[in-house]
């Protein structure tokens, strides 16, 4: 008997300690996005290929000027 009036505080004492814990997991973002890990295997993140933005495609590409000034007409 008098096991118990020690087991009962002890039990409270885990039981918030266990509360506690499973807060401050909830507000540190442990349960956000659980699909996130699991795909994560799927896909390579070292074989991303960088897509250039607009104004790095009209760098590249010719503009009708440069084209004309390029133009050999044989003369």
């Amino acid at each position: 008997m008098e096991s118990i009036y020690i087991l009962i505080p002890v039990t409270f004492i885990f039981l918030a300690i266990a509360v506690a814990i499973w807060f401050w997991s909830v507000g540190s973002g442990q349960y956000d996005d659980l699909d996130k890990a699991a795909n994560s295997i799927l896909f390579d993140d070292d074989a991303e290929i960088p897509v250039p933005t607009n104004a790095q495609r009209k760098k590249e590409l010719p503009t009708a000027e440069g084209d004309a000034d390029e133009v050999d007409d044989g003369k």
